[in-house]
């Protein structure tokens, strides 16, 4: 829930701020967190905003490079939708909506997160593979890339599109 949190928030402070920030959040006397597990989740909390295949998911709304669309980073973002003739509802960890692509990225606290992709847990799959169909309905011509962001360790685990297939809801 805190490292969640702490990845919803921190982006939309300038990257000098985000320690601070982040260990005044945790330091609140709600969280019950010894000073040793503070420092422990705000470290990989940071390394995931600055791990290189993600870090530019992490910075706040700008203009697009070509066309009148912004780049749109949206946090927790909803998302609805009908494929074939099944709703699909969920929460997306992090959406980046740019005018060339779509990018979901959704935070894994497993302790240890899988090392390969055939040790993905299924559940997952299918998660990530409904919420690449709803995105392809909604932002139609634009490829959806999907990725699991494993906290700890900030590993970046893009999902291949042929593996997301094999998941995706029917319709």
């Amino acid at each position: 829930r805190l490292v969640h949190a702490l990845l919803q928030h921190l982006p939309d402070r300038p990257p000098a701020e985000r320690e601070a920030a982040g260990r005044r959040f945790l330091a609140r006397p709600g969280h019950g967190l010894a000073p040793e597990e503070q420092a422990e989740v705000l470290a990989e909390v940071l390394a995931v905003l600055a791990h290189p295949e993600v870090a530019a998911a992490f910075v706040a709304d700008e203009p697009g490079p070509t066309g009148p669309y912004p780049l749109r980073y949206l946090a927790e973002a909803p998302i609805a939708g009908r494929v074939g003739g099944q709703l699909i509802a969920g929460q997306v960890d992090r959406l980046v909506v740019g005018a060339a692509r779509v990018l979901v990225l959704d935070y894994k606290t497993n302790r240890p997160p899988p090392r390969s992709l055939d040790a993905v847990p299924p559940l997952y799959l299918r998660q990530m593979a409904a919420y690449r169909a709803v995105l392809r309905a909604a932002f139609p011509g634009r490829p959806v890339a999907c990725a699991l962001v494993w906290t700890y360790g900030a590993t970046v685990m893009p999902l291949p599109g042929a593996l997301l297939d094999g998941h995706a809801p029917a319709g």
